[in-house]
């Protein structure tokens, strides 16, 4: 009986380990520390996520200037940074004109920042910047209707797409990336000029570096054809356009200003991904943690349209918020007198006066 008392009460040591768990685990240690090490490893990754998108995303616009009784103009503003360009105006008190190729997108997008902003004043139009004609038209119904124009955002563009041909006879990318523009933005100087201060934005790339304007061959008429020569050369035109402008502006009250963006998660890029569906497919995901939505992206836009004193840096290129060193080849004010005398032929702008 003693003994098989003893042996009801007897006790067995627990299994133990360095590690500290309840089992062995790899190397020796313990299921635990394993745990642990993980979750430190998880937490790292996620800060290090955290900083990286705020990095990414870029400069903030904190500038809280009400445009009220102020009206802005944007072109393609029916998507991506141009509808969060929109919206932001809409939402200080702008009456904000959508300038849009495709009208039944543009008016879903208006009706959309109609209701988040509260802001009713907020209008459609029609604008091909394909189209010499489109431009004119818009131009001339412009004037006739509005009584001011305080802010022009001249933000459409086309990024890498294939050779195609315009109506005139103009490579598209430079057509509506800058020949449509800067015939759209003279013909609109009468207005701009009447509603001191006002501000002439355009939404340029980083792309223009490394970028060469060929005065011999725009068009890709003689030499092969590559997309992002093509891109680089209308981006770059941006650039030595708003610089030519601002010279020639000087002392009007109408100032002028170029930037980038950053690298944006939109439909622009739909072009580069329609070549190389499965390297876009692969890229989503590295895609959203490496490129801006279109709300970070359109924060340079509105710092320059709403940043008070920025009057005296007419002419000057900005990134994330900032004012920022132009590439050299945007600096050459012989190649921006020459574009624009170029661009004025092109475009027949003394015909349209």
């Amino acid at each position: 009986m003693k003994a098989a008392a003893a042996e009801e009460f007897l006790v067995l040591p627990w299994p133990s380990n360095s590690g500290g768990g309840s089992e062995p685990g790899p190397g020796g240690e313990g299921y635990g520390a394993v745990l642990l090490k993980c979750g430190a490893a998880v937490g790292v990754t996620l800060i290090c996520v955290v900083v990286l998108r705020k990095w990414i995303s870029g400069g903030v616009c904190r500038c809280s200037v009400r445009l009220d009784g102020k009206t802005v103009l944007v072109t393609g503003a029916n998507t991506g940074i141009g509808k969060e360009t929109c919206r932001d105006l809409a939402g200080r008190g702008a009456r904000v004109v959508m300038a849009c190729r495709d009208l039944t997108r543009a008016e879903r997008a208006a009706e959309e920042v109609r209701h988040s902003t509260g802001n009713g004043n907020v209008v459609i139009r029609h604008l091909d910047l394909a189209s010499v004609y489109s431009v004119s038209q818009f131009a001339k119904d412009f004037l006739d209707s509005e009584e001011r124009l305080d802010i022009l955002i001249n933000n459409a563009g086309v990024m890498m797409c294939p050779r195609w041909i315009t109506e005139d006879g103009f490579e598209t990318q430079l057509a509506v990336n800058h020949l449509g523009h800067f015939l759209l933005t003279n013909l609109l100087l009468p207005l701009l000029k009447s509603s001191v201060p006002s501000r002439v934005i355009n939404v340029s790339s980083i792309a223009h570096q490394g970028g060469r304007i060929d005065f011999d061959d725009l068009f890709f008429s003689r030499r092969p054809y590559s997309a992002l020569e093509s891109y680089r050369q209308s981006k770059l035109a941006n650039v030595l356009f708003t610089r030519e402008l601002a010279r020639r502006l000087k002392g009007s009250g109408v100032s002028a200003f170029c930037l980038h963006p950053g690298v944006i998660r939109t439909e622009l890029s739909r072009h580069v991904e329609g070549w190389f569906p499965l390297l876009g497919a692969l890229l989503r995901i590295p895609a959203w943690l490496l490129m801006k939505t279109p709300k970070e992206g359109s924060q340079t836009t509105v710092f320059c349209a709403v940043t008070p004193g920025l009057e005296e840096l007419s002419g000057k290129y900005f990134c994330d918020c900032a004012e920022k060193e132009v590439a050299p080849e945007g600096r050459d004010d012989e190649a921006a007198q020459r574009l624009w005398e170029e661009s004025a032929r092109l475009v027949r702008l003394n015909d349209t006066n």
